[in-house]
């Protein structure tokens, strides 16, 4: 009589326990926000999770810190800033990545991109400019040192066959 009532209570609550656990976990864990294929947001986003993109987006978005995936449904229309940016699907307006932009190769890009480390797969699409925070780049250097050197030897060669 006991061992009955004790085999129905021991799976309802043991499952209940193991459905709040799992998502204790996956709150925890994995911080993901989705906008799906069906779904169209006009305005501005902003949050502290990382998001993927799938529906449509007209606004701004503004996730500084986090990562943001535009699917290979996804279209956007907006400004985008975050750590990382990943584009499979269609991005219209300027991307700002703080530490890398990808653009895969069933991506489609119209606009500029500010980011440290920028990767354009074999097939990806892009129609803009790319500027990878030249204040840090070294190349600018030397290519400005090289101009004043060719400068000033065209000049002593001038001033030499003039005096000749």
């Amino acid at each position: 009589m006991f061992d009955k009532k004790r085999q129905d209570d021991t799976p309802s609550n043991d499952y209940s326990a193991h459905q709040e656990s799992t998502t204790q976990n996956t709150q925890t864990t994995s911080r993901q926000a989705l906008i799906g294929s069906t779904i169209n947001i006009k305005g501005d986003i902003s949050g502290d999770e990382n998001l993927v993109i799938d529906g449509k987006v007209q606004g701004s978005i503004e996730l500084g810190s986090k990562e943001v995936t535009i699917g290979r449904s996804g279209k956007v229309s907006a400004n985008v800033h975050a750590s990382v940016i990943r584009i499979e699907g269609e991005v219209q307006g300027d991307i700002s990545g703080n530490e890398k932009v990808i653009i895969s190769k069933t991506g489609n890009v119209q606009g500029n991109i500010i980011a440290p480390r920028v990767t354009l797969e074999d097939g990806a699409k892009f129609k803009g400019s790319i500027d990878m925070d030249p204040a840090i780049s070294t190349p600018v250097t030397p290519i400005k040192s090289m101009n004043s050197i060719d400068t000033q030897k065209s000049e002593s060669v001038g001033s030499g066959s003039k005096g000749s």
